[in-house]
């Protein structure tokens, strides 16, 4: 009956992935990102690139005083105090500490609790009544007399119950009653009983309501609701970080905007000094201009350093740690420095990598068993409601229990009741209607899961395209600083060897100095994108987690009885498909035969659609420490000690190369 339309939206859903993939099947091959363009060709003479690099860059200042920054006051009205925090700490706090974080972790729990609750329906239910009651009555006699009967009754039950997965429902009673019979005062012989049944049923739904598929079904949705919550908590966890390190190089960023801003007003101070010494040939006007932009300067100061304290306090919340809380005046000072080193990518195992990956995915799927499951049961109310009823009992009456327990367990007085019991909708509108409804919503669901996916390639290939850009962008802004650099120091040094000093000089010294500044804070916004965007393309890959060794285990979605699709054509033959186009392009290139259909590709060729993010590699510096693991901004090595709960090791950070 719904065979021919799943077939239809398993399709469908398979297709919607492979359209997505198939086009970087065409490039299976790992690629590196690239950049044109060196310091060399800016034609500056290497004797004055150390001088340049000493004028401006992110090695022109000293970062490691961070209490002789020119910070301000605080709210507090005193210099600001300060604490260095690596991007480890600042990670492991927020996934230790993070409230948002915290406040989501609870709803699995309460997930799971609600599972427990639907499987509790299916529990063994005991139940036990007593009742004593007194009768006074008036009879009629033979011959017109009116007898008084007095009769006390103490009526018992206890049994047990239980709904059985199979949709029926099966029960064990015992009924014992205690009779007395008075008559006008007085007790006959034989006045006295105690009759006892115990009876055996069974309930069993024959069509409608019948078979475990259906009775189960708010135990699987229940189990979905639970897992629902575990991937709402991996990708709020997966923003955090991302969050974590978008705010920590931002915060980076804003400390050198302060040093770059201060040295640009110092300069500035300098060379309006230098403007009023020279009075005799400027006019009121060459010198209130530079003292206006001197002043423009110090405002551009105030700015940055608000930036910086907003900054810190946003990286405070987010972090929650207790030893710096977000009511406290400590500014946050980054150890770590963003890396500038190419990375390994390939477009089809990225994609892929995130279909598995996201937890969006995992909530999609989901749905679409939620689905499954609703329209099975919505299928099976279409039935009539046929129900099977057994029925035995055994039943004895004597005058003490005792001799009553005896009858029964001898079993002389059987009894046996079979019935069927049948209703019918006419029309059936209302089950017609309910189905109705489930079809839809589960194509909604496949519509769903399609946009999912188109979403999710989406961001991998903007992030991805990102982290090229920005890279380049590294090396275009790093140029432009050196030949802004270059241009001041040659004013510089036509000022010291040329005693003739004019307004109109000394003006477009101030234009070079902002140039010059202008092009520092470019070059720095351009590292801290490209780092950003690395964190960004692990986040749109799922795997934002295990790049900052976080072990989040969870069940898997494929766990469900109702998965959308059989395994066979959406796990085991899907990733076939994949690694077998894969292989046809490397092993076509080879002269190697493709592998036969349904053979498993060679272990030794086999790609790790699970393996975490490429990471950037940097060639060796002289003078660098050697990184936590063979990869910048990779995981450290398993041989670190993991923390309690979640084990985190940093990105590997490293200096930036000098020349790029």
């Amino acid at each position: 009956m719904l065979d021919t339309r799943d077939d239809t939206l398993r399709r469908a859903v398979v297709d919607s992935v492979r359209r997505e993939l198939a086009d970087a099947q065409a490039a299976p091959q790992t690629l590196q990102t690239t950049r044109t363009g060196s310091l060399e060709d800016t034609g500056i003479e290497r004797r004055f690139w150390d001088e340049l690099n000493r004028m401006a860059g992110p090695e022109a200042y000293d970062t490691n005083s961070p209490d002789q920054l020119p910070l301000g006051l605080d709210l507090l009205g005193q210099s600001p105090r300060t604490v260095v925090v690596s991007l480890e700490r600042a990670v492991q706090a927020a996934v230790r500490n993070n409230l948002e974080v915290q406040f989501a972790s609870l709803a699995p729990a309460i997930a799971q609790s609600q599972v427990v609750q639907a499987e509790a329906a299916f529990d063994w239910v005991f139940s036990a009544s007593v009742e004593r009651s007194f009768l006074d009555d008036q009879l009629f006699t033979p011959g017109d007399n009116i007898s008084r009967s007095e009769r006390e009754v103490i009526a018992t039950r206890a049994g047990l119950r239980r709904t059985l997965t199979s949709g029926g429902a099966f029960s064990v009673q015992q009924d014992l009653t205690y009779n007395r019979i008075r008559q006008n005062g007085t007790t006959p012989a034989g006045s006295q009983n105690t009759p006892i049944n115990w009876s055996f049923q069974y309930d069993q739904p024959l069509m409608r309501g019948f078979g475990a598929d259906v009775t189960l079904a708010q135990v699987r949705l229940a189990r979905n609701a639970e897992r629902n919550q575990i991937a709402s908590l991996e990708s709020q966890m997966l923003g955090l970080v991302t969050e974590v390190e978008r705010t920590y190089w931002q915060l980076w960023q804003a400390y050198y905007d302060i040093l770059i801003l201060e040295r640009l007003r110092e300069r500035g101070q300098a060379s309006s000094e230098r403007m009023a010494a020279v009075i005799f040939r400027a006019n009121p006007a060459n010198i209130a201009n530079a003292r206006a932009r001197v002043a423009e300067r110090e405002a551009n100061l105030l700015r940055a350093q608000n930036v910086l304290r907003r900054t810190s306090d946003a990286l405070k919340v987010l972090m929650n740690d207790p030893a710096i809380p977000v009511g406290s005046e400590l500014l946050i000072v980054p150890v770590d420095r963003p890396i500038d080193a190419p990375i390994e990518y390939n477009l089809g195992e990225s994609l892929f990598t995130a279909i598995e990956s996201r937890p969006e995915v995992a909530q999609s799927i989901l749905s679409l068993d939620d689905t499954a499951i609703r329209l099975l049961v919505a299928a099976n109310g279409r039935l009539p409601d046929l129900d099977l009823r057994m029925q035995a009992r055994l039943n004895a009456l004597e005058r003490e229990a005792v001799d009553s327990y005896e009858i029964i367990g001898r079993g002389e007085f059987p009894s046996w009741v079979v019935g069927l019991f049948f209703e019918q909708a006419i029309g059936n509108r209302a089950a017609e209607a309910e189905f109705a409804r489930r079809r839809l919503e589960r194509s909604q669901a496949v519509i769903s899961y399609q946009n999912t996916v188109q979403a999710i390639v989406g961001e991998v290939k903007t992030a991805l395209d990102n982290v090229g850009t920005n890279y380049q962008l590294i090396i275009k802004t790093r140029i432009a600083r050196f030949a802004a650099a270059e241009v001041l120091r040659a004013l510089e040094v036509q000022r010291e060897t040329n005693a003739d000093i004019t307004p109109e000089r000394l003006d477009l010294e101030l234009t070079r100095q902002e140039a010059l500044a202008n092009a520092e804070r470019q070059e720095i916004a351009s590292l801290v994108d490209y780092n950003v965007a690395i964190a960004e393309w692990a986040a749109a890959q799922g795997t934002a987690l295990e790049r900052n060794r976080i072990d989040f285990d969870a069940p898997s979605v494929a766990e469900s009885r109702h998965w959308p699709y059989p395994p066979t054509e959406s796990g085991e033959s899907f990733r076939r498909w994949w690694q077998e186009s894969y292989y046809g392009q490397q092993e076509g290139a080879a002269g190697q035969t493709a592998p036969d259909e349904g053979a498993a590709p060679a272990p030794s060729a086999e790609p790790n659609p699970d393996a975490p993010p490429p990471a950037p590699v940097e060639p060796p510096q002289p003078d660098a420490a050697p990184p936590p693991s063979a990869q910048p901004g990779a995981a450290a090595p398993p041989t670190t000690p993991e923390p309690m709960m979640f084990p985190i090791v940093p990105a590997g950070q490293t200096t930036p190369s000098g020349a790029g």
